[in-house]
């Protein structure tokens, strides 16, 4: 359907086929482009089929690799200096009250693994981490919240945040379980575009969950 995962990558195709043909890129189409298109760019070996459970070699995700995962779900988080930047943070946190009174988020709080693809679940808001302390782990080189976002609900939400990101720097990305993929191959910022740490991810195979 035109919102499932499918759907998504077949008009990000089109997309790019219009926009090599007129040599025209316009930001909006971000996520479209740079984030739908699962598998479009980069190359990736696989783990040995032999080293992954035994639900993935039945079947139970299909016949899938990481050049080739489901997208279950997507991720947007906002990056923002912390620390003592007060302002920063009282921004930041700001759009977060925004966000969550757009989507109607207030009761709808992420209680799973921040890795976990998730299928199905619905839209919720990740618990943040106090902005005014050191970071102390994460793939992220500064402060950042998030939100668990499902496909038919991923254009809705990453325009409306792209839109009225203000200072904050927006990092979109899919679900599927091979994190690398997902962070560093099949994601976009909107902004500043910051390092990912990928020392810090566990999970590199479909549907796996940390």
């Amino acid at each position: 359907g035109e919102f499932s995962p499918q759907g998504y990558q077949r008009r990000a195709r089109e997309a790019v086929v219009s926009t090599q043909s007129t040599g025209i890129f316009f930001d909006n189409m971000l996520p479209l482009v740079l984030l739908l298109v699962a598998g479009a760019s980069g190359h990736y070996t696989a783990h040995d089929w032999a080293t992954m459970p035994l639900s993935v070699q039945q079947g139970e995700y299909g016949a899938e690799t990481c050049e080739n995962a489901t997208i279950y779900s997507y991720h947007i988080h906002v990056l923002f200096w912390g620390n003592n930047n007060t302002e920063r943070i009282a921004s930041a946190f700001k759009l977060r009250d925004e966000f969550i009174e757009r989507f109607d988020l207030s009761s709808k709080i992420c209680d799973f693994n921040a890795g976990d693809p998730r299928p199905g679940h619905e839209m919720c808001a990740f618990p943040p981490n106090d902005p005014h302390l050191p970071l102390h782990s994460g793939p992220f080189l500064t402060q950042q919240y998030s939100f668990f976002v499902p496909p038919s609900q991923m254009t809705e939400a990453s325009s409306w945040i792209m839109q009225r990101r203000g200072v904050h720097d927006v990092f979109l990305h899919p679900n599927s379980g091979c994190e690398h993929n997902d962070h560093l191959l099949w994601s976009a910022f909107s902004g500043n575009a910051w390092q990912i740490d990928d020392t810090a991810f566990t999970c590199d195979y479909p549907g796996c969950k940390p």
